[in-house]
């Protein structure tokens, strides 16, 4: 056998298997385009959403909007309590403050926001609250009531006494007030509502 045939032998050997291996790949290849083909057909034919999916979608949302819409709505009296409670916090730390340093010290209720230049500080004072839109009503020891229109001071004394009142706090059908203790310099909040 001669050079020639061994390498024409080779290279027949050589150009069936490139071939066999391309056929094979070929086949191969086409299964893995058919199926990817079938899922493109498929995922073609749907082109919306079931009614199902729709749905459940809204109940999601409903469920969503019960829990977020009352809490909307609370956020006024939420604010309005922050309000009550920090005028009783206020007046307590006067109380104490008055005790502990055995001078008179104040509070002083704004009904309006004021600037910074606007306002006006005692000697005694501590501190000063100013209203968010609500109302106040002051009742002194003498049961007398008076509408605050700019501002009121509360005055706690050394012994423990105060100047003494209840402020009553005004903001739609809400109503809070604060009683002051003229001789104990207590105070008690009370939370009412209106009808």
């Amino acid at each position: 056998m001669s050079t020639f045939m061994i390498r024409m032998g080779a290279s027949l050997h050589y150009y069936l298997t490139v071939q066999m291996a391309f056929k094979a790949a070929m086949v191969m290849t086409l299964t893995s385009v058919s199926r990817s083909y079938e899922v493109k057909i498929r995922a073609g034919v749907s082109k919306g959403f079931t009614l199902l999916e729709i749905l459940l979608v809204l109940a999601i949302i409903g469920m969503a909007s019960i829990l977020l819409v009352p809490n909307v709505g609370n956020l006024e009296a939420r604010s309005f309590s922050a309000q009550v409670r920090q005028a009783n916090s206020l007046l307590n730390y006067a109380r104490r403050t008055a005790v502990v340093q055995g001078q008179p010290a104040s509070i002083e209720f704004n009904a309006k926001p004021k600037n910074d230049d606007q306002k006006f500080f005692s000697r005694t004072s501590v501190g000063s609250w100013e209203s968010n839109g609500a109302q106040i009503i002051f009742i002194d020891s003498t049961e007398r009531e008076i509408e605050v229109q700019d501002r009121i001071e509360i005055t706690f004394f050394p012994e423990g006494g105060s100047t003494g009142g209840t402020l009553t706090f005004v903001l739609d059908e809400r109503r809070d007030s604060i009683q002051i203790d003229p001789f104990t310099g207590r105070v008690f909040t009370n939370q009412e509502e209106n009808d």
